[in-house]
């Protein structure tokens, strides 16, 4: 069993955005989002700071040092993209205009509850950002995240420890191990990488789950690219 990396976790989760999606993309692995995109689809990528229409990361020699995305890496902009004012953004926001949001998180529960804002980590400042009203705000909001912490713990939780960023919110989880949709009847794997099954999948995840009668191999295409630090978050 080979996990994903976070690349892979990004491109996955693209595959899944409806032509025509106006989408936005938080801090962390959600930030890599907008480079695997189909060449053939066109979604509209919303940034909180105050970018609509933003593109996939800069070729090199290309970077603008002025065009950043909500976690500060450096970005693009598609042609007939703008900039707007941060308040704008947030209209975009609260006012129901997004269709999707991809966020990062610490822990998700098994009725969807978010905890992204921060780890109680006094090492690690708390980030609140526009995490509150992108939960609240968009149409959909979907999870890309590794599936157990950093010390082997389930980050899939049937409560989440952490202090919440919203309740009852997520609709599907992308991991580094599964795409797992959040239904009424519990966790649904939709699909697993090569080599894994059901049983060792429910060690690492507190909740029950249930395997979809298609279930699939969650299989990406080989993708290089190291994250940066800031992309490394969440």
């Amino acid at each position: 069993m080979i996990p994903l990396t976070r690349h892979q976790i990004a491109w996955r989760a693209a595959q899944d955005l409806q032509e025509g999606a106006y989408v936005n993309l938080g801090i962390g692995i959600p930030t890599l989002t907008a480079s695997y995109v189909p060449s053939d689809r066109e979604v509209i990528f919303h940034s909180e700071n105050g970018v609509l229409g933003l593109g996939p990361k800069p070729r090199p020699g290309e970077e603008d040092e002025y065009l950043i995305d909500a976690g500060k890496n450096l970005t693009t902009l598609v042609t007939g993209g703008c900039y707007v004012h941060h308040a704008d953004a947030f209209l975009m926001i609260r006012g129901g205009h997004l269709d999707v949001s991809l966020l990062g998180a610490f822990e998700v529960s098994v009725s969807g509850d978010l905890a992204n804002w921060t780890t109680e980590d006094p090492s690690f400042p708390p980030g609140v950002g526009g995490a509150m009203d992108l939960a609240v705000g968009a149409r959909e909001i979907r999870v890309l995240m590794e599936h157990t912490s950093k010390k082997g713990g389930p980050r899939i939780l049937n409560r989440c420890s952490l202090p919440l960023t919203a309740p009852g919110v997520v609709k599907r989880i992308y991991t580094n191990l599964a795409v797992i949709d959040v239904t009424a009847a519990g966790l649904m794997v939709r699909e697993m990488v090569p080599g894994l099954d059901l049983a060792r999948l429910q060690t690492l995840t507190e909740p029950p789950l249930r395997l979809a009668p298609d279930c699939l191999e969650l299989i990406a295409p080989a993708l290089s690219p190291a994250p940066s630090p800031a992309e490394a978050v969440a």
